[in-house]
């Protein structure tokens, strides 16, 4: 069995060589602006250290792979276009869009750059795949966290292009490319903005009997002296309604697909892709390496069951819709 290629976050160049020294294929990152859905502060990359990191991974054997996935401003594109343009000047493994536009400007105005489409466009269905593949030349679509491993087999035999999967980290729970609960709160987009609950807006309260976690002044959670205090988010709020109190859309909990790598490898997925640009140096080592060791155990026909909980959030972990169990 081939081995999947294991995509990794690089959020800060220290990111980045811990990733590719650990094992990674490939990694992934954005440039320190509003045009990847990363757009935090202390995060992401200038063009020179973007020129350094192609060098390390090259001399290494791995690939670099620059993330433009959100979308531009009506009649203000200047920033996308210039970040692609520096990835043609750069000479990136793959440039990852989810914009029509910029992908059709990429196709044109750079036709030898590699193009893969970001999760952001939300693409889940063969008509819509082929129609990226046939008019912008897209080579492989990173797919939303919605189809099960059945799902993804059946597309894989409908389409021209690889698929790569998320295989570990955070869960979002609305449709990717579609998320407006953060910019409805705060005025910042995910989609538009690459920011999805912005530190700014931020803010933890100890009430004496717990902490308060709110965001842009909403109180999103409440936790108790002994609970583990998570990063507000509305999709991952804790609210209360009449008597009852819990997780309106997702609790706390993050995906991990190690179990199940054989069975993306024969429903013909090429790629997978751990999410955690935001996260640290030591998170990305120990994540990265457990990964190397389930693909090269799953390509060896084995299957490797991995002890990551304590990197999850709320600790623990969720095979999510690949197995849609609820169902």
């Amino acid at each position: 069995m081939k081995a999947l290629e294991l995509v990794c976050p690089a959020g800060t160049p220290a990111a980045l060589r811990v990733a590719v020294d650990a094992g990674a294929d490939a990694v992934y990152m954005g440039f320190r602006d509003e045009t990847n859905a990363r757009n935090f502060p202390g995060l992401n990359f200038s063009r020179d250290e973007l020129a350094e990191a192609l060098d390390y991974a090259h001399a290494r054997g791995a690939m670099v792979f620059l993330a433009v996935n959100t979308y531009a401003r009506a009649g203000d594109d200047a920033p996308w276009r210039a970040a692609i343009r520096s990835a043609s000047d750069l000479g990136v493994d793959a440039l990852i869009l989810a914009d029509i536009g910029l992908l059709a400007h990429a196709r044109d105005t750079y036709p030898d750059l590699r193009l893969h489409l970001s999760v952001q466009a939300s693409a889940s269905n063969a008509e819509a795949i082929n129609l990226y593949s046939h008019r912008f030349g897209v080579k492989r679509v990173v797919l939303p966290r919605v189809l099960t491993v059945p799902e993804i087999a059946k597309l894989n035999r409908e389409i021209e292009v690889e698929t790569e999967v998320f295989a570990f980290g955070g869960m979002c729970p609305m449709a990717e490319g579609r998320c407006t609960l953060s910019s409805y709160v705060t005025g910042k987009s995910p989609n538009r903005n690459g920011v999805c609950s912005p530190a700014s807006h931020v803010s933890y309260v100890d009430d004496g009997d717990g902490l308060t976690s709110r965001l842009a002044g909403f109180t999103i959670n409440r936790f108790g002296q002994t609970e583990q205090a998570g990063y507000p988010t509305l999709c991952k709020g804790r609210f209360k309604a009449g008597s009852d109190t819990g997780y309106l859309f997702e609790e706390p909990t993050s995906l991990d697909i190690s179990t199940i790598l054989p069975d993306l490898a024969r429903a013909g997925v090429t790629a997978l892709k751990i999410e955690g640009r935001q996260r640290g140096k030591a998170y990305v080592k120990k994540v990265v390496e457990e990964f190397r060791r389930a693909v090269d155990t799953a390509a060896a026909g084995g299957r490797a069951r991995l002890d990551l909980a304590g990197l999850s959030e709320g600790q623990q972990n969720t095979t999510g819709a690949y197995a849609k169990k609820w169902m």
